[in-house]
């Protein structure tokens, strides 16, 4: 679970990567940059609840441990 997470974190800031690529700077609320807002909004939601979801496996070993 551990690596398939980590794969997932890549992915996803993989998608960051790209996504940022795609955005327009000078009209970023304008036609393809708005979906490449929402997949960098979305790709770090992504992130974070992976981060949190190794955070609680890492407790979980922790107190299964004891």
């Amino acid at each position: 679970m551990k690596i398939f997470t980590s794969i997932l974190i890549l992915i996803a800031v993989g998608l960051v990567i790209f996504n940022l690529t795609m955005i327009d700077f000078n009209k970023p609320f304008e036609g393809n940059s708005s979906i490449a807002l929402i997949g960098v909004v979305a790709s770090f939601c992504a992130i974070f609840i992976l981060l949190i979801f190794k955070l609680s496996k890492k407790i979980d070993d922790k107190l299964k441990n004891q």
